[in-house]
């Protein structure tokens, strides 16, 4: 399970990025695969899964 860093999440939107600590790629994070609430900052772990524009966080936990 990769590990990164929430760079940008908007409440209002429902939706923000992560950056992945190994690959340093940022990865789209839907309020939908949020398992916590997450802010800009925070240090979460995630599963990665093919979306219609590309790799999507989900289960995104706070670590």
């Amino acid at each position: 399970m990769p590990n990164g860093k929430v760079k940008f999440f908007n409440d209002s939107k429902g939706y923000g990025f992560i950056v992945n600590d190994d690959t340093q790629q940022e990865i789209f994070v839907h309020v939908s695969g949020l398992s916590h609430e997450v802010r800009e900052g925070d240090a979460v772990s995630f599963d990665e899964q093919e979306g219609k524009r590309g790799m999507n966080a989900v289960n995104v936990r706070a670590i």
